[in-house]
């Protein structure tokens, strides 16, 4: 449409360029072209070039379902989580006749693959990305991939030749692919077409790999679209055959069923998290400033719904319902609610949010309505609240709600039941399932006081404390998770046993409260002593004093929310909002 890749994926802007869309072809190429297809049928000596768009994702696994897709590739990708209707893409992925996954690591998609085919990762590729900016940079590798890991192209390069299309995928490498890329961009181009870096094909491998990055296009002045300075669209106009705009109507279609489901549910991002959670879920600093999924509601919504921060609540679509912490926060507008898209079931046992989200979809694009589902909430009493830690890991196989964060040492249960906590030796059995596989040399520490439902029993091999779990009827009952979950791994002396039980500090310092600040590690209660003690008024303060908000800037919102909440005027703009609301 215009001058930027509107789009929150990385190289989503490299993607367009090769026609990565199942209704584009390479080299912003038109697919309903009879012109744009035959000159690439030409440019690539092939006799067919396809004609009509291909299946869009939502329609892809519909068509797996029903059995028109009979083998199906995917690549680096995780569907079972990612997409609408995640249990019916579940079903078609488990009813594909032949499923390839390619991936660096397991995921929730490559169990259902018949051929899992080892790819390299990020920082073991060769190639180029290209930003939002059409600013196009070379990626090189810092490490060889481990064993039979091999990079994308090599695979599709490999798959084509046993095919019988070897003289078509000779390539050498990237640099190869490159070239053969920037010469398609300028073939019979003559200006048409905004996308142009014909200049680098004509390059060696030389210059391949010593390529700076630079911003397409690259003939200036040959495109209408370009100014003397090489800036596109400077001129103004648009990539039509005229250079005026195309408006397409899309009457509004708002969401169906709203009276019966009064709630408006989004899903997104939070700022530590990426996608499906499948490196940085790895990471327990990037745990730390949300540990959890959440439903995030207005607090006039909550009010209405006798909901209170921590409440477990059950949201439902037509798609189906999940279990849920509620987060009771006035950032959320009235009336939606929020659930990041980023936990799985190895995280949780909600799933991922996904299983609820409709796949009803833009008639143009296909794009899903991942911001805008109908949804119902209501407010579920939790029987139990519990906490366990332990060195082990994966998904727990118990009747309740569960959330896993991963630790240094280990990892960090919380758990939220519905039902009534099991008696007697049910519980004995419930409570080592929580624990899990123990040494032969294990000793135990509980501690049992039934009225209030409190169980607490800790593992510990050789004085070290191998796991710990805490139950209670009242999740005022239990520590804090942030205090106890340094202990895992620790060596606990004899006489500091039952200091593990109650969730004592072993001497270490105080707590400093949710993680604000993850590059630096600084908490919130520390940012709000400091900026208290020495009263600053800014974040280059707080930078200056703690290096927080210093590095990758994520937490720079979150410290400006502190030093509004901490002004002079906070009470009165507060009292204000609370009229309005």
């Amino acid at each position: 449409m215009g001058p930027f890749s509107v789009t929150g994926q990385p190289n989503a802007m490299g993607g367009r360029e090769v026609g990565g869309l199942a209704n584009q072809l390479a080299a912003h190429m038109r697919l309903d072209s009879p012109t744009d297809r035959d000159r690439l049928r030409r440019f690539w000596n092939t006799p067919i070039v396809a004609s009509r768009p291909g299946l869009k994702a939502v329609e892809l696994f519909d068509a797996v379902l029903d059995g028109r897709v009979k083998a199906l590739w995917i690549v680096a990708t995780n569907p079972a989580d990612s997409m609408p209707r995640a249990d019916r893409v579940r079903a078609a992925l488990e009813a594909c006749p032949f499923l390839v996954v390619s991936d660096c690591w397991p995921t929730e998609t490559t169990p259902y693959a018949h051929v899992v085919l080892p790819a390299s990762a990020w920082g073991e590729k060769d190639g180029t990305v290209t930003n939002s900016e059409r600013c196009i940079s070379r990626q090189r590798k810092f490490r060889d991939a481990p064993g039979e890991a091999r990079p994308d192209w090599w695979m599709f390069a490999e798959v084509a030749r046993r095919m019988g299309f070897a003289d078509s995928f000779a390539w050498s490498g990237p640099g190869a692919i490159f070239r053969e890329h920037a010469a398609l961009s300028g073939f019979e181009n003559d200006g048409e077409r905004a996308f142009d870096i014909a200049t680098l094909g004509e390059t060696d491998e030389a210059a391949y790999e010593a390529m700076a990055p630079l911003r397409w296009p690259l003939q200036a002045g040959r495109s209408a679209y370009n100014s003397s300075a090489g800036r596109l669209f400077a001129n103004g106009g648009f990539s039509t055959s005229d250079h005026r705009a195309r408006f397409v109507a899309t009457p509004y279609r708002g969401p169906d069923h709203m009276q019966a489901r009064p709630f408006v549910l989004n899903t997104g991002r939070v700022r530590d998290q990426w996608h499906t959670m499948t490196r940085t879920g790895r990471v327990p600093r990037l745990m730390t400033h949300a540990p959890e999924p959440t439903i995030a509601i207005h607090p006039a919504d909550a009010a209405r719904l006798g909901l209170a921060a921590g409440d477990l609540a059950r949201v439902e679509t037509d798609a189906g319902a999940a279990l849920l912490p509620v987060a009771v926060t006035a950032a959320q507008r009235a009336g939606e609610l929020f659930v990041p898209m980023h936990w799985t079931d190895a995280h949780t046992s909600a799933g991922p949010i996904g299983r609820v989200v409709t796949a009803r979809v833009d008639p143009h694009s296909g794009q899903p309505g991942l911001k805008a589902t109908p949804a119902s909430l209501v407010r579920l009493a939790t029987r139990f609240n519990g906490i366990v830690l332990r060195r082990s890991g994966g998904a727990l196989a118990v009747p309740c709600h569960w959330t896993r964060v991963p630790l240094a040492n280990g990892h960090l249960y919380r758990l939220a039941g519905i039902h009534e906590l099991p008696t007697g030796d049910a519980l004995t059995e419930f409570a080592t399932d929580l624990l899990g596989p123990m040494a032969d040399n294990v000793e135990w520490v509980e501690m049992e006081d039934l009225a209030r439902g409190v169980l607490r029993r800790a593992a510990l091999v050789d004085n070290v404390l191998e796991a710990c779990l805490m139950l209670a009827y009242d999740a005022n009952s239990l520590p804090r998770s942030e205090a106890i979950a340094p202990l895992l791994g620790m060596r606990v002396p004899d006489h500091e046993r039952w200091r593990v039980l109650i969730g004592g500090d072993l001497g270490r310092t105080a707590d400093a409260g949710p993680r604000v600040c993850a590059c630096f590690g600084v908490g919130r209660a520390t940012v709000v002593d400091a900026v208290r003690e020495h009263a600053l008024s800014s974040t280059d303060e707080i930078g200056a004093l703690l290096s927080a908000g210093t590095n990758c800037g994520s937490c720079l919102p979150e410290l400006q929310a502190i030093l509004r909440g901490m002004s002079p005027r906070a009470p009165l703009l507060l009292e204000a909002n609370e009229r309005m609301a």
